[in-house]
């Protein structure tokens, strides 16, 4: 353990309006059901996780994946004598910033706001889901450590709490393994397409795989004082998260995909020469179109594509 930091994080430093008390729930679980009953956490029902409008009832959604993730990083925390809280309440919130249409659709506005000399990053956009964007203008006041950890779940900064740091490494637990099982079940991938290597040390079965990272990271954290999994097992998952993306996230033969990405660009450029049209979030045109673009479902999207963009009854995705 780091010296001078403490292994659990039990009282937050504050928010950014000061609140009184609740009287029964803590701060964290305040936060907590402040992002269950958000708009945007519902919107996630309707958000592609990998796959775009599969044929198919049981492939994840991002809210699904919210739910699956949530679940491993509360195990994780429990073990490791965590807040379970505060772990909870940043999982449920690391992705309510994402676009219609997962990475894809957040590759596509990331590259078309380049050329404006802009960037999008789904956990900087989730943090601004909860700062500005909810409440009709309001945000949720969540805590310093839920807006951290939201921020941090990816990307180059680091959390501040060690539940901070559960959240970052169960997030990849979970989309690896349930990504996987996706891509097989819609026939992207087989058994004999998947790097053997990892699963050899991480297990052929998914509920194996996930059982055995839980395991690790639980005692590598509790010998080494540290939030870590092992050198063997965090190298395992990172080669199977390097063939995922190479072979699932970014297929070049997925038409969907690339249709995916037109449909982002065209609404953005829409709504951006139609200012009436849009959301009033922001006095910046481009702020305030990518937080109209980025809040939307995929099948709304996919809608307000249609309506604009092609001919009466002609499909789209299938739709």
């Amino acid at each position: 353990m780091k010296a001078g930091r403490s292994w659990a994080c039990r009282e937050s430093s504050g928010r950014r309006r000061p609140e009184p008390p609740d009287g029964v729930r803590s701060d964290f679980q305040r936060d907590r059901d402040r992002i269950i009953h958000a708009k945007a956490f519902r919107r996630l029902m309707h958000k592609t996780q990998v796959f775009i409008a599969p044929d198919g009832d049981h492939f994840r959604t991002r809210l699904t994946h919210t739910l699956e993730m949530m679940q491993v990083a509360r195990t994780i925390a429990r073990a490791l004598d965590l807040n379970e809280d505060l772990t909870e309440a940043i999982a449920l919130g690391h992705d309510l910033g994402h676009t219609p249409f997962g990475h894809t659709g957040e590759e596509a506005l990331a590259e078309n706001l380049a050329a404006y000399g802009r960037s999008f990053r789904h956990n900087e956009h989730s943090l601004r889901v909860v700062d500005v964007l909810e409440r009709e203008g309001q945000g949720l006041n969540l805590t310093n450590e839920v807006r951290d950890g939201i921020l941090n779940h990816t990307g180059k900064g680091y959390p501040v709490t060690r539940e901070g740091e559960v959240v970052r490494i169960a997030d990849r637990i979970a989309y690896v393994n349930h990504d996987v099982d996706d891509a097989l079940r819609a026939g992207v991938i087989s058994w004999e397409d998947l790097p053997k290597k990892p699963l050899a040390m991480l297990g052929q079965k998914m509920s194996r795989r996930i059982n055995t990272l839980v395991r690790d990271m639980i005692s590598t954290s509790r010998e080494s004082g540290e939030i870590s999994l092992s050198e063997g097992v965090y190298e395992a998952l990172r080669q199977l998260r390097s063939w995922l993306f190479e072979n699932v996230y970014r297929n070049p033969l997925s038409r969907q995909n690339e249709k995916a990405g037109e449909v982002i660009v065209a609404l953005f450029e829409y709504y951006l020469e139609h200012p009436e049209q849009r959301t009033v979030t922001d006095p910046d045109p481009i702020t305030e179109t990518v937080d109209f673009i980025a809040g939307m479902t995929d099948r709304y999207a996919i809608t307000t594509y249609k309506r604009l963009f092609l001919p009466r009854d002609n499909a789209i995705f299938g739709w």
